[in-house]
């Protein structure tokens, strides 16, 4: 290669770190400020350079550097950040924005860049609208949670659940005090409800906007085919936020991937029980996470009886089995996943699932 470098991204510079090979020069500075057409007009430098490749972590900012570094025809590599701090080695060194830049040029000079994968532009667009529904779905959520707080904290009966009722809405609407609330309390519920109004307003046209690209993207129909109760919007999710599934040779990676996969520390049979890595989408953690929570209560109810009432299938079974991707457990998995996501109203679950409160809890990942 001849010129090999590395980008730090900072909402205000960009760091940069670069390698001439042939001559052996290296070249360090800043970028300021860090936008697109300040690093398009640095990039012009490279003009007629035939063999040019940088490397920039996959951290927030990422997009913008890697679509500009593709447009001046230089060779983009997307480093994993947990893979490329780890090798750093394990000796304490100081950390700065000109160590991280040559680091990451290091690695380019080395063949040792943990690459990542560099979605296309349309799969960045869905992902960006999938981010926004679940953004606004979250504040709808938290707006709900706020009315629920305020009745019970001036001790109106619970209406967990009916929010959605337009009578119940109309009731909360003109409350007073003689429905218990106060002054300020009644204000609070107003503001909330017409907050949460807005809200549903803009939800409507997103999430239209990915019910539509769902159902003409071959990859979003087959999901939908192939695996029972997948609706349009989690079938969404898996396809923007998987990737392209090919870079996996197993499920195991898969679910590493979704950040699924249990760590554990231990030494000599002593240490913290395992918890979830965390790692990967929050999004499609989140659904994944919540679509087999409420799953397995509503199999298992199903599975799990006979006449007599006696219990006969565990509850493990049924989460090994939806986890394997086949079976009962899988198939009511992706039905209730894709219920408790696009707040959909699809045929089959369980009723007692409705009322779980899972539709507000998974729209917040």
């Amino acid at each position: 290669m001849a010129i090999v470098g590395g980008f730090d991204i900072h909402r205000r510079q960009v760091t940069f770190d670069y390698l001439d090979t042939i001559t052996g020069q290296v070249r360090r500075g800043r970028i300021t400020p860090a936008c697109r057409e300040t690093l398009r007009h640095w990039l012009e430098r490279f003009a007629g350079c035939e063999d040019v490749t940088f490397a920039v972590e996959g951290c927030t900012g990422w997009r913008f550097v890697v679509e500009e570094l593709q447009r001046a025809g230089i060779t983009a590599l997307l480093a994993e950040p947990a893979e490329t701090a780890e090798r750093r080695g394990p000796k304490r060194r100081a950390k700065t924005d000109k160590a991280d830049a040559r680091h990451l040029r290091t690695l380019v000079a080395e063949g040792r860049v943990p690459c990542s994968w560099i979605p296309p532009e349309h799969v960045s667009e869905l992902r960006a609208l999938l981010q926004l529904y679940a953004d606004l779905r979250q504040e709808h959520v938290a707006w709900a949670q706020r009315i629920h707080a305020t009745l019970f904290h001036l001790g109106v009966p619970s209406l967990a659940g009916q929010l959605s009722d337009p009578e119940i809405r109309a009731r909360l609407a003109g409350a007073g005090t003689e429905t218990g609330l106060s002054p300020a309390g009644a204000q609070a519920v107003q503001v909330a409800l017409k907050m949460m109004d807005h809200l549903e307003t803009e939800l409507a046209p997103v999430h239209a906007q990915i019910r539509a690209f769902a159902r003409r993207q071959p990859g979003c129909k087959a999901l939908a085919r192939e695996l029972y109760g997948v609706g349009p919007l989690v079938a969404a999710i898996i396809w923007a936020f998987l990737g392209d599934a090919r870079r996996f040779s197993s499920s195991a990676q898969a679910v590493r991937h979704a950040g699924l996969d249990v760590t554990v520390w231990s030494s000599d049979g002593k240490g913290p029980p395992g918890h979830l890595s965390h790692q990967g989408p929050p999004i499609l953690r989140f659904s994944s996470a919540v679509a087999v929570s409420g799953c397995i209560g509503v199999a298992f109810h199903r599975r799990s009886r006979r006449a007599d009432g006696a219990v006969v299938v565990p509850p493990l079974c049924l989460l090994s089995d939806a986890r394997a991707g086949g079976g009962y457990g899988a198939r009511h998995m992706d039905g209730l996943g894709s219920r408790c996501l696009a707040g959909e109203r699809r045929r089959g679950g369980s009723p007692s699932a409705a009322r779980t409160g899972m539709p507000a809890r998974a729209a917040g990942g």
